[in-house]
């Protein structure tokens, strides 16, 4: 069974089909993070960034985030989208959207969301520049 909340794509995302899907008439809250490609890092002037991941075990581990921030937070709906490829500046890499009764809930799970995300979803991150390239710790 294919689950809609979670994707990891090789084209752009759509970060509105993410926030429809999370859309509810029980919601009073829809937060949204949505991670974008930036043209430098730590003073040096970024290419692009390519993205490769283990898309089984990713979804799993994202199916998991859903699951505790769920269990956290009184979370209506969930979705997590993750782009993998190569990505230029400006391009969306990843698009969380959470709905929920209030926005405190809906914006701390969000946040968790996105943390964990980085710490635990076999997704790597590849940083191009002029000079050369490096792989990226999510929390260096």
């Amino acid at each position: 069974m294919v689950d809609e909340r979670i994707k990891i794509l090789d084209e752009p995302l759509d970060s509105q089909e993410v926030i429809d899907l999370v859309a509810s008439p029980a919601a009073g809250a829809i937060d949204v993070f949505i991670g974008t490609v930036r043209n430098s890092t730590q003073n040096k002037s970024v290419q692009r960034l390519e993205f490769e991941s283990y898309d089984s075990m990713a979804i799993k581990e994202i199916s998991k985030i859903i699951e505790k921030a769920s269990e956290k937070w009184p979370v209506i709906k969930m979705a997590v989208y993750h782009r993998k490829g190569i990505l230029d500046i400006g391009d969306i890499a990843v698009v969380i959207a959470v709905s929920s009764p209030h926005r405190k809930a809906a914006f701390e799970a969000c946040q968790f969301a996105i943390d964990t995300l980085k710490e635990t979803v076999p997704i790597w991150k590849k940083e191009v520049f002029d000079d050369g390239e490096v792989w990226v710790a999510a929390h260096p």
